[in-house]
């Protein structure tokens, strides 16, 4: 099971890439996932393919090859989406929504006669709309370990 002091939350970066690696491409062996994420040396995967197996998202089938413990996914990438080849963040969803919502508030603004309840929208989808790219951003910064 996964242990409080590495729980999903204090997995990011190359920890992040080296599941979503053995994830995407199944059971791998050590040298397999240096060279596949382009780490320097082994010993670097190795570190972070322990950090994942000591919290549980990772296991070690009988050939000593490592496979994602899929039991611990849905924790682990809750914040995220697949759509196609990529990892998305979730709220990437909604920021797109409200920026094109702010488009169509401003663009009635600047074209309709009766502006009083349009401001009041785009400002409101302002707010929110920053709050949504600020997660998204966050969730990203999170997927490529930049704290």
């Amino acid at each position: 099971m996964v242990s409080e002091s590495d729980s999903a939350k204090n997995i990011s970066g190359n920890t992040l890439r080296v599941y979503v690696y053995v994830l995407k491409n199944g059971p791998s062996e050590l040298r397999e996932v240096q060279r596949g994420l382009g780490f320097s040396t082994p010993s670097l995967a190795s570190y972070h393919l322990t950090k994942l197996m000591k919290a549980g998202y990772i296991k070690q089938d009988e050939e000593g090859r490592y496979v994602a413990n899929r039991e611990a996914t849905p924790s682990l990438l809750e914040e995220y989406s697949k759509v196609g080849a990529f990892l998305v963040p979730n709220m990437l969803f909604f920021a797109i929504f409200f920026t094109i919502l702010i488009a169509y508030f401003s663009y009635r603004a600047l074209t309709s006669l009766s502006q009083t309840y349009v401001y009041y929208l785009a400002a409101t989808s302002i707010a929110m709309c920053g709050a949504y790219w600020y997660e998204v951003v966050r969730a990203w910064r999170k997927l490529i370990g930049i704290r």
